[in-house]
């Protein structure tokens, strides 16, 4: 049995399942923390650890404010914990052995004071570990993961609350769910929320626990988004460079619950970064960035480094305010009224750890037009084979940045299209810095002469009945009787012979610009391609498809627009468009995994389409058969300034 208990003050007992058979009904123990506790401590979330299991240390003070918290390890083998400045850390250690702490932080008055805790790691291995213990604000979006080892049965997975105020779960039932959801409670002071996950195998039973400290915050959510750009509990951030020129307005003007538009903040306190610098260095991005953990601005600044050889990224910065890379951010996007494009770090951790302490709850759009009887699926590929692969979470593989290479530049290429299209190099100085972001957003928007709009204006796409499925599919609009009605064949014969390269380009004409520019700019520097498709629910069976669709003649006008305002230093951008190979078709009435290889050999060798050759060929390029293929994922800006 597993016990939380608390150093030298209390010992806190957790509701435990014995070793017998059978799964333990969920049931939620809402005990309070004692109120007797009037000092800050250190909890630690269980007595006894194993190897390859997280260990936890809390520090705790729900009587009064800390502030200025600073963790470090003093003794034993060395660990990597991704939270030093937070009240929660957590570990994970490979070897058996003490391990010693100090946590250091400012009082109520002000005055310096320090905690030291030694948790012990045994030698035992767990074969069921749940993750992450951390701090969170009220109100704020919280996942719990476990990790099972081979031979415990995945359905026999169930979750239980142990202490703290009750929390409902996103999903009714967590009963065979390897993750789980949910927002933290209000609190009015720190709270500590307590769960337990057991397993089981066909002769034992597995428990692991896991806690989450829940944070007051004095500002509250404003859910209006008529009125500010974020409608609920943002994580805390902070600046990646602390003494960088403007680390004092960042969090503030760009990922703060207090931030409206009424109180929007102006270029003069936080200009673009074309206002400071016409050919920035890394240093100077980095100087406007925000992040939730030290180590996603590491791994954001070692991309910047080693992978933007051309300067595309850098020059494309300069449309933004700042950058925010945080671990409740999902999926990616880019807010015109901050000026700031927002980062899902899911691209760029490189150990499992780091994984660890990204939020991961679905795409809140998984399940928009499901009643339509087609899906069009994309993905991005490179050699006949997909560009990028997926590394599943149960396997707690590291990864080099490389693995993440292609996704994370479409990623930034797509969501640096949408600030070019808001702040284009035209305006940059031609604007008053004593404006409002909003002002000069709203005017833009007012008098039509945002890009995308013009694109719409020059290189209009007139595919009503694809526009209005987008809606459906991408922004959650009820499908009519009619378009639930289509067939795959029916949507294929729709599409074909439109100016889009692919679906999503009919979700708004701000994603219809930044899909022509991603897409050119992945086969320009990279020479990967993007296939798009239309098939069934299941992917069983492929209509219609194409690779490389920005070659169609008709489409090529479109990019070239989008290329020279987006990026006008790319000068051989009009040069490489003309030279784009017109598309391959796709093999149809084959399955979707199985048409990533295109016969592209001379027409007396056989297809190598869905052939047992075609399939070593796919093996032999894939160094780890656990990894699964990427499919594509479409990106989003936020939509307020249609709305306003």
């Amino acid at each position: 049995m597993k016990e939380l208990f608390l150093i030298a003050v209390v010992t806190l007992l957790i509701t435990s399942c014995g070793g017998g058979n059978g799964n333990p009904t969920p049931t939620t123990n809402t005990s309070p923390l004692p109120t007797s506790i009037t000092q800050a401590t250190i909890i630690l979330v269980e007595d006894s650890v194993g190897i390859n299991q997280t260990a936890e240390l809390i520090l705790f003070s729900p009587d009064y404010d800390v502030q200025n918290i600073t963790w470090k390890q003093t003794s034993g083998e060395e660990v990597i914990f991704f939270a030093k400045h937070s009240k929660v850390i957590a570990f994970t250690s490979t070897s058996q052995g003490d391990f010693s702490f100090e946590v250091t932080f400012d009082n109520d008055k002000g005055i310096k004071e320090s905690l030291t805790q030694t948790i012990t790691i045994t030698g035992s291995k767990h074969l069921l570990s749940a993750r992450l213990s951390h701090a969170v604000v009220e109100e704020n979006k919280v996942s719990l993961v476990t990790y099972i080892a081979e031979g415990i049965e995945e359905d026999s997975i169930t979750w239980q609350q142990t202490s703290g105020p009750q929390v409902t779960f996103t999903e009714s039932s967590t009963n065979g769910k390897i993750a789980v959801f949910f927002n933290a409670p209000s609190v009015n002071a720190d709270t500590l929320l307590t769960f337990k996950v057991t397993a089981q195998n066909e002769q034992t039973n597995y428990q692991d626990n896991v806690a989450v400290l829940v944070e007051n915050s004095d500002i509250n959510v404003i859910t209006s988004n008529q009125t500010s750009p974020f409608n609920s509990r943002l994580a805390t951030v902070f600046p990646f460079n602390s003494n960088a020129p403007y680390a004092n307005e960042l969090v503030d003007c760009v990922y703060a619950n207090s931030l409206t538009y009424n109180k929007s903040c102006t270029f003069n306190k936080l200009p673009l970064l074309a206002h400071t610098s016409n050919t920035p260095t890394v240093n100077e991005v980095m100087d406007r960035v925000v992040v939730s953990h030290q180590w996603m601005g590491d791994r954001f600044k070692y991309f910047l480094e080693n992978y933007d050889i051309h300067n595309d990224f850098k020059n494309l910065l300069r449309a933004t305010t700042a950058i925010v890379i945080s671990y409740d951010i999902r999926p990616s996007f880019y807010h015109p009224y901050t000026g700031a494009i927002y980062l899902d770090p899911s691209d760029l951790w490189v150990t499992p750890e780091e994984r660890d302490t990204i939020n991961q709850a679905p795409d809140y759009r998984g399940g928009f037009g499901s009643e339509l009887q087609f899906e069009m699926p994309w993905r991005y590929t490179k050699n006949n084979d997909w560009a990028s692969y997926s590394f599943p979470r149960e396997y707690r593989i590291t990864r080099s940045p490389e693995h993440a290479l292609y996704d994370f530049s479409a990623l930034l290429y797509h969501e640096l299209a949408h600030a070019n299209d808001f702040y284009p190099s035209s305006l940059w100085h031609n604007l008053n810095q004593a404006s409002t972001i909003v002002a000069v957003t709203n005017s833009s928007f007012n008098s039509n002469s945002i890009q995308s709009s013009l694109l719409q204006n020059t290189y209009p796409l007139h595919g009503d009945e694809m526009r209005s499925l987008g809606t459906v599919r991408f922004r959650g609009e009820a499908a009519s009787a009619s378009e639930k009605a289509l067939s795959p064949n029916d949507v294929a014969q729709l599409f074909k012979v439109e100016d889009a390269p692919q679906f999503y380009n009919y979700s708004t004409s701000r994603e219809d610009y930044a899909i022509l520019f991603d897409g050119f700019m992945m086969k320009a520097r990279f020479n990967v391609d993007r296939d798009v498709a239309v098939s069934n629910q299941t992917y069983s069976n492929i209509f219609w498809g194409q690779r490389g669709r920005i070659g169609e003649s008709r489409i090529k006008s479109r990019v070239k627009f989008v290329a020279a305002r987006v990026l006008p230093e790319f000068t051989q951008a009009a040069t490489v468009i003309e030279e784009l190979a017109a598309p391959l078709s796709m093999t149809t009435d084959i399955d979707w995994f199985d048409s990533v290889v295109f016969d592209i050999e001379p027409s007396d060798h056989p297809p190598l389409t869905n052939t047992i050759a075609g399939q070593l060929l796919r093996t032999s390029k894939r160094l780890d058969l656990r990894l699964e293929p990427l499919n594509g994922r479409d990106r989003v800006i936020i939509e307020q300034i249609e709305l306003r």
